[in-house]
Protein backbone atom coordinates (compact mmCIF):
# COMPACT_ATOMS: atom_id res chain seq x y z
CA UNK A 1 0.00 0.00 0.00
CA UNK A 2 1.12 3.33 -0.50
CA UNK A 3 1.81 5.80 2.01
CA UNK A 4 0.72 9.43 1.58
CA UNK A 5 3.38 11.59 1.28
CA UNK A 6 4.58 13.38 4.60
CA UNK A 7 3.58 17.51 5.46
CA UNK A 8 6.10 19.52 4.68
CA UNK A 9 8.41 20.79 8.10
CA UNK A 10 6.55 24.54 7.58
CA UNK A 11 2.96 23.17 8.49
CA UNK A 12 3.92 21.08 11.54
CA UNK A 13 5.45 24.25 13.14
CA UNK A 14 2.28 26.24 11.87
CA UNK A 15 0.79 23.42 14.38
CA UNK A 16 2.66 23.85 17.38
CA UNK A 17 2.49 27.22 17.50
CA UNK A 18 -0.97 27.59 16.51
CA UNK A 19 -1.77 24.56 19.86
CA UNK A 20 0.83 26.75 21.63
CA UNK A 21 -1.54 30.40 21.43
CA UNK A 22 -4.79 28.39 22.47
CA UNK A 23 -2.96 27.46 25.40
CA UNK A 24 -1.93 30.72 26.60
CA UNK A 25 -5.25 31.96 25.59
CA UNK A 26 -7.35 29.39 28.10
CA UNK A 27 -4.64 30.18 31.03
CA UNK A 28 -5.36 33.98 31.39
CA UNK A 29 -8.86 32.72 33.33
CA UNK A 30 -7.09 30.41 35.33
CA UNK A 31 -6.56 31.80 38.99
CA UNK A 32 -3.20 30.80 40.06
CA UNK A 33 -3.44 29.09 44.50
CA UNK A 34 -1.86 31.00 47.10
CA UNK A 35 -1.27 28.92 49.83
CA UNK A 36 -2.65 29.58 52.66
CA UNK A 37 0.35 29.89 54.83
CA UNK A 38 1.88 32.28 51.76
CA UNK A 39 -1.33 34.50 52.34
CA UNK A 40 -1.26 34.49 55.95
CA UNK A 41 2.04 35.31 56.22
CA UNK A 42 1.96 38.63 53.93
CA UNK A 43 -0.58 39.95 56.34
CA UNK A 44 1.40 38.92 59.59
CA UNK A 45 4.33 40.55 57.93
CA UNK A 46 2.48 43.80 56.49
CA UNK A 47 -0.77 44.07 58.08
CA UNK A 48 -1.72 43.81 53.87
CA UNK A 49 -5.47 42.19 53.63
CA UNK A 50 -4.11 39.78 51.68
CA UNK A 51 -7.46 37.62 51.69
CA UNK A 52 -8.76 41.07 49.84
CA UNK A 53 -6.34 41.25 46.95
CA UNK A 54 -6.93 37.19 45.99
CA UNK A 55 -10.45 38.01 46.00
CA UNK A 56 -10.48 40.81 43.75
CA UNK A 57 -8.04 38.84 41.56
CA UNK A 58 -10.62 36.36 41.40
CA UNK A 59 -13.15 38.62 40.56
CA UNK A 60 -11.04 40.30 37.87
CA UNK A 61 -10.30 36.78 36.69
CA UNK A 62 -13.68 35.83 36.49
CA UNK A 63 -14.26 39.43 34.23
CA UNK A 64 -11.90 38.31 31.82
CA UNK A 65 -9.20 40.17 33.25
CA UNK A 66 -5.56 39.26 33.96
CA UNK A 67 -4.96 38.36 38.08
CA UNK A 68 -3.29 41.37 40.01
CA UNK A 69 0.03 39.45 41.03
CA UNK A 70 0.44 39.09 44.72
CA UNK A 71 3.58 40.00 45.85
CA UNK A 72 5.61 40.35 48.81
CA UNK A 73 5.70 43.37 50.63
CA UNK A 74 8.48 46.11 50.70
CA UNK A 75 10.85 45.56 53.84
CA UNK A 76 9.53 48.68 56.28
CA UNK A 77 12.07 50.33 58.58
CA UNK A 78 9.87 50.82 62.22
CA UNK A 79 8.79 53.88 62.99
CA UNK A 80 10.92 55.13 65.80
CA UNK A 81 10.85 58.79 68.23
CA UNK A 82 13.84 59.35 66.79
CA UNK A 83 12.61 59.04 62.78
CA UNK A 84 9.95 62.15 63.72
CA UNK A 85 10.32 65.77 64.22
CA UNK A 86 10.61 65.67 67.95
CA UNK A 87 7.91 67.72 69.77
CA UNK A 88 9.27 68.38 73.03
CA UNK A 89 7.74 65.41 74.40
CA UNK A 90 9.41 61.70 74.82
CA UNK A 91 7.29 58.59 74.86
CA UNK A 92 4.68 58.38 77.53
CA UNK A 93 4.26 62.04 78.35
CA UNK A 94 1.09 63.98 77.82
CA UNK A 95 1.96 67.67 77.09
CA UNK A 96 -0.97 70.92 78.61
CA UNK A 97 -1.02 74.06 77.87
CA UNK A 98 2.29 76.09 76.78
CA UNK A 99 3.31 79.94 76.90
CA UNK A 100 6.06 81.59 74.59
CA UNK A 101 8.66 83.04 77.74
CA UNK A 102 11.95 83.99 76.99
CA UNK A 103 13.45 83.01 73.94
CA UNK A 104 11.37 79.51 74.05
CA UNK A 105 8.30 78.55 75.56
CA UNK A 106 7.29 76.51 78.83
CA UNK A 107 4.26 73.84 78.94
CA UNK A 108 2.86 71.73 81.88
CA UNK A 109 3.30 67.82 81.59
CA UNK A 110 2.52 64.45 83.00
CA UNK A 111 3.63 61.25 82.62
CA UNK A 112 2.19 57.94 83.75
CA UNK A 113 2.90 54.64 84.34
CA UNK A 114 1.22 51.25 82.66
CA UNK A 115 -0.72 51.15 85.17
CA UNK A 116 -1.86 54.55 84.59
CA UNK A 117 -0.71 55.99 87.93
CA UNK A 118 1.33 59.85 87.66
CA UNK A 119 5.19 59.39 87.60
CA UNK A 120 5.70 62.58 87.06
CA UNK A 121 4.00 66.20 86.89
CA UNK A 122 5.78 69.31 86.61
CA UNK A 123 6.70 71.98 83.79
CA UNK A 124 9.13 72.17 80.92
CA UNK A 125 11.29 74.69 79.41
CA UNK A 126 11.89 74.18 75.91
CA UNK A 127 15.90 75.15 74.58
CA UNK A 128 16.41 79.12 75.64
CA UNK A 129 13.46 79.55 77.20
CA UNK A 130 15.47 80.39 80.22
CA UNK A 131 17.46 83.40 78.19
CA UNK A 132 15.85 86.39 77.21
CA UNK A 133 13.80 86.57 80.34
CA UNK A 134 12.77 90.26 81.50
CA UNK A 135 15.60 91.47 83.59
CA UNK A 136 13.05 94.51 85.36
CA UNK A 137 9.35 95.44 86.10
CA UNK A 138 6.18 93.14 86.19
CA UNK A 139 3.45 92.70 83.99
CA UNK A 140 1.21 94.66 87.15
CA UNK A 141 -1.43 92.34 87.23
CA UNK A 142 -1.83 93.31 90.92
CA UNK A 143 -1.37 96.44 91.82
CA UNK A 144 -3.06 98.50 95.32
CA UNK A 145 -3.29 102.26 96.00
CA UNK A 146 -1.75 101.74 99.38
CA UNK A 147 -1.27 105.41 100.42
CA UNK A 148 -4.68 106.45 98.91
CA UNK A 149 -3.10 109.27 97.00
CA UNK A 150 -5.30 108.14 93.61
CA UNK A 151 -2.32 106.92 91.34
CA UNK A 152 -0.33 103.77 91.86
CA UNK A 153 3.10 103.75 92.39
CA UNK A 154 4.46 100.67 90.45
CA UNK A 155 7.55 100.81 91.98
CA UNK A 156 6.13 100.03 95.44
CA UNK A 157 1.90 99.23 94.87
CA UNK A 158 2.45 96.30 92.68
CA UNK A 159 3.67 93.03 92.90
CA UNK A 160 6.89 92.75 90.71
CA UNK A 161 6.42 89.42 88.72
CA UNK A 162 5.41 87.91 85.68
CA UNK A 163 2.45 85.18 86.13
CA UNK A 164 2.19 82.40 83.54
CA UNK A 165 -1.45 80.46 83.80
CA UNK A 166 -0.46 76.86 82.75
CA UNK A 167 -3.11 74.26 82.74
CA UNK A 168 -2.48 70.30 83.42
CA UNK A 169 -2.97 67.68 80.51
CA UNK A 170 -6.47 66.67 80.39
CA UNK A 171 -4.63 63.16 81.82
CA UNK A 172 -4.42 64.20 85.52
CA UNK A 173 -6.31 67.33 85.37
CA UNK A 174 -9.56 65.30 85.04
CA UNK A 175 -8.69 62.74 87.26
CA UNK A 176 -10.51 62.86 90.56
CA UNK A 177 -7.32 60.52 92.38
CA UNK A 178 -5.02 63.44 91.04
CA UNK A 179 -5.21 66.82 93.20
CA UNK A 180 -3.39 68.61 90.85
CA UNK A 181 -4.99 70.32 88.11
CA UNK A 182 -2.91 73.44 86.71
CA UNK A 183 0.42 75.18 87.05
CA UNK A 184 0.76 79.44 88.28
CA UNK A 185 4.56 80.10 87.07
CA UNK A 186 5.64 83.15 88.25
CA UNK A 187 8.74 84.63 87.29
CA UNK A 188 10.45 87.05 89.48
CA UNK A 189 13.43 89.32 88.13
CA UNK A 190 14.20 90.99 91.62
CA UNK A 191 13.27 87.82 93.64
CA UNK A 192 11.36 88.92 96.83
CA UNK A 193 10.79 89.34 100.10
CA UNK A 194 12.16 88.47 102.73
CA UNK A 195 15.28 90.52 101.89
CA UNK A 196 18.72 88.87 102.15
CA UNK A 197 16.88 85.12 101.31
CA UNK A 198 14.90 85.17 98.15
CA UNK A 199 15.57 89.07 96.84
CA UNK A 200 17.44 86.82 93.71
CA UNK A 201 16.09 86.13 89.51
CA UNK A 202 14.17 83.14 90.73
CA UNK A 203 10.74 81.01 89.21
CA UNK A 204 7.52 80.29 91.73
CA UNK A 205 6.17 76.80 89.97
CA UNK A 206 2.92 76.52 91.82
CA UNK A 207 0.76 73.12 91.14
CA UNK A 208 -2.32 74.28 92.45
CA UNK A 209 -5.33 71.96 93.96
CA UNK A 210 -8.34 75.09 93.88
CA UNK A 211 -9.66 75.97 90.34
CA UNK A 212 -8.48 79.06 88.67
CA UNK A 213 -11.30 81.08 89.74
CA UNK A 214 -10.71 81.04 93.26
CA UNK A 215 -7.35 82.19 93.41
CA UNK A 216 -7.61 84.71 91.11
CA UNK A 217 -10.34 86.25 93.32
CA UNK A 218 -7.70 86.46 95.89
CA UNK A 219 -7.86 90.68 95.20
CA UNK A 220 -4.83 93.02 96.44
CA UNK A 221 -5.19 95.33 99.17
CA UNK A 222 -3.64 97.11 102.25
CA UNK A 223 -2.79 94.43 104.12
CA UNK A 224 0.50 92.46 104.69
CA UNK A 225 4.10 92.87 102.91
CA UNK A 226 2.51 91.41 99.42
CA UNK A 227 -0.59 93.80 99.77
CA UNK A 228 -3.03 91.56 100.17
CA UNK A 229 -6.83 92.90 100.25
CA UNK A 230 -7.53 92.86 104.37
CA UNK A 231 -10.63 90.09 104.44
CA UNK A 232 -8.72 87.46 102.22
CA UNK A 233 -5.53 88.21 104.36
CA UNK A 234 -7.27 86.91 107.52
CA UNK A 235 -8.96 84.06 106.29
CA UNK A 236 -6.03 83.09 104.35
CA UNK A 237 -4.03 83.17 107.72
CA UNK A 238 -6.71 80.50 109.31
CA UNK A 239 -3.95 77.92 110.42
CA UNK A 240 -3.90 74.49 108.68
CA UNK A 241 -5.16 70.97 110.87
CA UNK A 242 -1.35 69.69 112.17
CA UNK A 243 -1.72 66.83 110.67
CA UNK A 244 -1.65 68.17 107.15
CA UNK A 245 1.29 69.99 106.89
CA UNK A 246 4.85 69.38 108.46
CA UNK A 247 5.48 70.85 111.70
CA UNK A 248 8.75 72.74 109.96
CA UNK A 249 6.82 74.89 107.87
CA UNK A 250 5.59 78.22 109.23
CA UNK A 251 3.32 80.83 108.77
CA UNK A 252 5.33 83.95 107.66
CA UNK A 253 2.42 86.50 106.69
CA UNK A 254 3.17 85.19 102.73
CA UNK A 255 -0.11 86.34 101.55
CA UNK A 256 0.25 86.90 98.04
CA UNK A 257 -3.19 88.00 95.39
CA UNK A 258 -3.70 85.12 93.55
CA UNK A 259 -1.80 83.00 95.08
CA UNK A 260 -2.59 82.46 98.88
CA UNK A 261 -0.54 82.10 101.53
CA UNK A 262 2.85 80.60 101.32
CA UNK A 263 3.91 78.38 104.83
CA UNK A 264 7.36 78.37 104.69
CA UNK A 265 10.42 76.01 105.78
CA UNK A 266 12.35 77.95 108.24
CA UNK A 267 14.91 74.87 108.40
CA UNK A 268 15.97 75.32 104.94
CA UNK A 269 19.53 76.42 104.40
CA UNK A 270 18.81 79.37 102.85
CA UNK A 271 18.01 80.43 106.31
CA UNK A 272 21.31 79.41 107.90
CA UNK A 273 23.01 81.78 105.66
CA UNK A 274 23.74 79.74 102.96
CA UNK A 275 22.73 81.21 98.89
CA UNK A 276 19.13 80.20 97.86
CA UNK A 277 19.09 77.79 95.17
CA UNK A 278 15.75 75.94 95.95
CA UNK A 279 13.11 75.50 98.07
CA UNK A 280 9.78 73.50 98.78
CA UNK A 281 6.40 75.64 99.84
CA UNK A 282 3.01 74.43 101.19
CA UNK A 283 0.44 76.87 100.47
CA UNK A 284 -2.70 77.73 102.42
CA UNK A 285 -6.15 79.43 101.83
CA UNK A 286 -8.80 79.16 104.67
CA UNK A 287 -7.20 76.12 106.80
CA UNK A 288 -6.54 74.54 103.61
CA UNK A 289 -3.72 73.21 101.76
CA UNK A 290 -4.20 74.55 98.14
CA UNK A 291 -0.93 74.23 96.21
CA UNK A 292 2.47 72.75 96.50
CA UNK A 293 5.36 74.49 95.17
CA UNK A 294 8.81 74.78 93.70
CA UNK A 295 11.05 78.00 93.59
CA UNK A 296 13.95 77.56 92.38
CA UNK A 297 17.03 80.52 91.52
CA UNK A 298 16.97 81.20 87.88
CA UNK A 299 21.14 80.52 88.56
CA UNK A 300 20.32 77.02 89.52
CA UNK A 301 18.27 76.15 86.30
CA UNK A 302 20.67 77.39 84.00
CA UNK A 303 22.94 75.13 85.42
CA UNK A 304 21.62 72.32 84.20
CA UNK A 305 20.73 70.56 87.12
CA UNK A 306 19.99 66.47 87.74
CA UNK A 307 18.96 66.55 91.31
CA UNK A 308 15.82 65.36 92.98
CA UNK A 309 14.61 66.46 96.91
CA UNK A 310 12.66 64.92 98.96
CA UNK A 311 9.77 66.38 100.31
CA UNK A 312 8.54 66.88 103.86
CA UNK A 313 5.14 64.47 104.16
CA UNK A 314 2.23 65.80 106.42
CA UNK A 315 0.80 63.01 108.63
CA UNK A 316 -2.58 63.02 106.98
CA UNK A 317 -3.94 64.66 103.77
CA UNK A 318 -7.33 65.90 103.30
CA UNK A 319 -7.88 64.59 100.39
CA UNK A 320 -7.58 60.81 99.02
CA UNK A 321 -5.20 61.06 95.69
CA UNK A 322 -1.48 60.84 94.36
CA UNK A 323 0.79 63.24 96.12
CA UNK A 324 4.68 63.59 95.44
CA UNK A 325 6.96 62.33 97.67
CA UNK A 326 10.30 63.98 95.81
CA UNK A 327 11.06 67.22 93.33
CA UNK A 328 13.18 67.03 90.41
CA UNK A 329 15.16 69.36 88.36
CA UNK A 330 16.33 68.24 85.24
CA UNK A 331 18.09 69.16 82.40
CA UNK A 332 17.96 66.52 78.83
CA UNK A 333 20.98 67.40 76.81
CA UNK A 334 19.85 66.01 73.69
CA UNK A 335 16.83 68.28 73.21
CA UNK A 336 18.12 71.28 75.60
CA UNK A 337 14.82 71.37 78.18
CA UNK A 338 14.69 71.87 81.57
CA UNK A 339 12.10 70.25 83.47
CA UNK A 340 10.92 70.72 87.41
CA UNK A 341 8.41 68.44 88.60
CA UNK A 342 6.58 66.40 91.45
CA UNK A 343 7.74 62.49 90.99
CA UNK A 344 7.54 59.44 93.33
CA UNK A 345 4.00 59.54 93.99
CA UNK A 346 2.30 57.77 96.23
CA UNK A 347 -1.69 57.20 97.29
CA UNK A 348 -3.24 58.95 100.13
CA UNK A 349 -6.20 58.40 101.75
CA UNK A 350 -7.86 60.66 103.50
CA UNK A 351 -7.86 61.60 106.74
CA UNK A 352 -9.63 63.65 109.83
CA UNK A 353 -7.86 66.93 110.57
CA UNK A 354 -6.35 67.17 113.84
CA UNK A 355 -5.66 70.52 116.33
Amino acid sequence: MKLPPSPPLSSLLIAVLLAAAGWLAISVFIVPEVPADTVASYDARAGHHALAVLAQATHHAQAGHHAPAVEAPAAVAPRTEDSAPRTAAPAGRALGAESAIGKGTVSTYAELNAQGEPQAIGIVYSSGALDGLPTDGSDFHHCFDKNGDGTVDRATECLHSYEYVLPLPDAVARRKDVPFKWVLLNWNPHGHIPPGVYDTPHFDVHFYMEPIAKIFALKAGACGPELMNCDQFAVAKQPVPSNYIHADFKDVDGVVPAMGNHLVDLTGPEFQKQPFTRSWIFGAYAGRITFYEEMVAHRHLVQQPQSCAPIKQPKGWATAGYYPTVSCLRYDPATGETTVSMERFAFRPASSPEP
